[in-house]
């Protein structure tokens, strides 16, 4: 029985448990769209093409199942790609579908020409055009594998003649295309791995996202090694922030604590993670890295020992064969300082700080109380994500998922949809910088109409707050022409798209306007009116770094005072 070529492609989809499509229609989706239309599948329609990529990434990071963005001929298609680098960045398998114009008005300069293969080639691991019905099973068989295989974006070309047109073959090998399974190690590189572990006396654990899943094995390597845990932002979820042993992050989303311990300790085993960020890791001492991507082992510092293997088997087997040791020293001064930083933190977001304004680690912290115990944050990009990365305290069954890799502003809201869409039950909480609500606002109406109830809050400083400090650590005064802004009416607007809104401009209004927004159907976003000036703790701070701030403060000093 034949059927046309967008119906093969949706019908696939939905085999493979694809449950949506996030996507802006058009002329070139409508055989697409029509297809849709007699499945299980949820077209969800978004307001930018860029939105509907980061929903895509935002469900296959979460899920590492492959998840479906679509956009039509020429720009509709080339807004996707700014939200497909977050699917590449974090490494989650997204299919991209391209409407594209009729293969007989190709190469002639027609209405809205791109050429989709080669813009489309960074960001993806395979992109093709079907130029053929034939081609169809094999192309979109591919394209699926390479974005499990490779896990990151798959794109494909579906020009109107050809996605109409009948094929009488179907796809096969439906149950190859799935997430890639793990990767055991060679014994002679474990055995390796426990002579370099017993000789070492101060041994530390940085936990990145390769080990999701497995707080039960960490928490036992850690008593049995009394080895202080710590993570990369993207692991910070996957314990309690009270777990004893959970002593962490490094970086800016980090502290000073941690910071030193990397510094002191003599073997660094450094599990699923590619830390990117080499001055905050160890100098000297010997550095064990774990992960199943061979090309990011010993990339980040000088690695004693790199092991190609997935986090489980590797946890497992030290398990197996690795003897309590006794010296707990090293633990126990890192879980003492730790409590004093935490003790600091605690001060720094207490809404009695002030009197009459809102600091914004108080802003986070009372999100984070007030979260369910399964809510999934999803963090924006810029100061906002040291706010919300610094002071949330996860409960371990929460999710916290962000523009980690590829550092985008205005990100938080599309993700925050593609997650939201996957169980609307589930609560989802966008925190957003205004800045970053600002470039994608339109993505409310999204969540409005398709009855998406995610919370937005949005840290209100009216500026670009992260530009200020990057500029002031080299030495330059803040250029505050291009970094402040003025900012609309959110709660006006937010009731305007259909939904709700809520302002807290004092201490006493914060509690229960986050209160009041989580607790409504719907979205929501509240108006968090934050301190401008705040700043981050910053874990490592050298003597020529104050300098430069100091020096950029001078020449701000100055400037204002000839423009006045």
């Amino acid at each position: 029985m034949s059927q046309t070529v967008a119906e093969l492609l949706v019908k696939t989809l939905e085999q493979i448990g694809v449950r949506q499509i996030f996507g802006l229609i058009g002329d070139s989706l409508n055989h697409i769209t029509d297809a849709v239309r007699h499945t299980s599948i949820e077209w969800i329609g978004v307001r930018h093409e860029e939105g509907a990529a980061l929903a895509a990434a935002a469900q296959a990071k979460l899920t590492g199942q492959l998840a479906v963005c679509a956009g039509t001929t020429g720009p509709g298609s080339t807004h996707l790609v700014a939200g497909l680098y977050e699917a590449a960045r974090d490494h989650a398998p997204v299919l991209a579908l391209s409407g594209d114009m009729p293969l007989k008005l190709h190469g002639i300069d027609f209405f809205q020409t791109t050429r989709p293969d080669v813009l489309f080639r960074d960001v993806s691991l395979y992109t093709e055009t079907l130029t053929t019905p034939e081609q169809a099973p094999g192309l979109i068989h591919q394209a699926i594998a390479a974005a499990y295989a490779g896990r990151g974006v798959a794109h494909l070309t579906l020009p109107q003649d050809v996605v109409s047109a009948k094929v009488t073959s179907t796809l096969t090998s439906l149950q190859s295309l799935k997430p890639r399974t793990e990767l055991a190690a060679r014994e002679e590189e474990m055995t390796a791995m426990l002579d370099l572990i017993r000789q070492a006396k101060k041994i530390l654990i940085l936990c990145g996202a390769g080990c999701h899943g497995l707080a039960e094995e960490l928490r036992l390597l850690s008593d049995r090694l009394k080895a202080p845990l710590v993570h990369s932002v993207k692991a910070k979820d996957l314990m309690p922030y009270e777990e004893p042993r959970w002593m962490g992050g490094i970086g800016m989303i980090g502290t000073k604590p941690v910071y030193q311990a990397m510094q002191n300790c003599d073997l660094l085993l450094m599990i699923g993670s590619d830390y990117p960020y080499s001055e905050f890791l160890p100098q000297k001492a010997n550095v064990i890295q774990i992960d199943e991507r061979a090309e990011v082992l010993g990339r980040r510092l000088p690695t004693t020992l790199g092991i190609l293997s997935s986090a489980r088997p590797a946890l497992q087997f030290l398990l197996q064969q690795l003897a309590p040791q006794n010296d707990s020293a090293f633990f126990e001064k890192l879980a003492a300082e730790r409590q004093q930083w935490d003790h600091m933190l605690d001060q720094q977001a207490d809404l009695k700080r002030s009197k009459d304004r809102i600091h914004p680690q108080a802003v986070a912290r009372l999100v984070s109380d007030l979260a369910e115990d399964n809510a999934i944050f999803v963090l924006d990009t810029g100061l906002n994500t040291l706010w919300s990365g610094n002071w949330l305290r996860q409960r371990g069954s929460q999710r916290i998922l962000g523009s980690f890799n590829n550092g985008a502003v205005g990100t938080a809201l599309g993700q925050a949809n593609g997650i939201q869409a996957l169980d609307r039950s589930r609560q989802v909480i966008a925190l957003c910088g205004d800045g970053g609500f600002n470039m994608l606002m339109s993505e409310f109406l999204t969540a409005v109409q398709h009855r998406l109830p995610v919370k937005i809050i949005i840290y209100n400083n009216s500026c670009f707050g992260l530009i200020t400090l990057e500029a002031e650590s080299v030495g330059l005064p803040a250029y505050h022409q291009g970094i402040d802004f003025p900012n609309p009416d959110f709660v006006a607007l937010a009731r305007a798209c259909g939904g709700h809104g809520f302002t807290a401009k004092k201490p006493e209004d914060l509690k229960t306007a986050i209160e009041e927004a989580f607790a409504v159907p719907g979205p929501a976003l509240v108006d968090a009116v934050v301190v401008a000036n705040e700043i981050p703790n910053l874990p490592h701070l050298n003597p020529k770094m104050l300098e430069r701030v100091a020096l950029a403060k001078i020449k701000e000093m100055i400037n204002s005072v000839v423009r006045s």
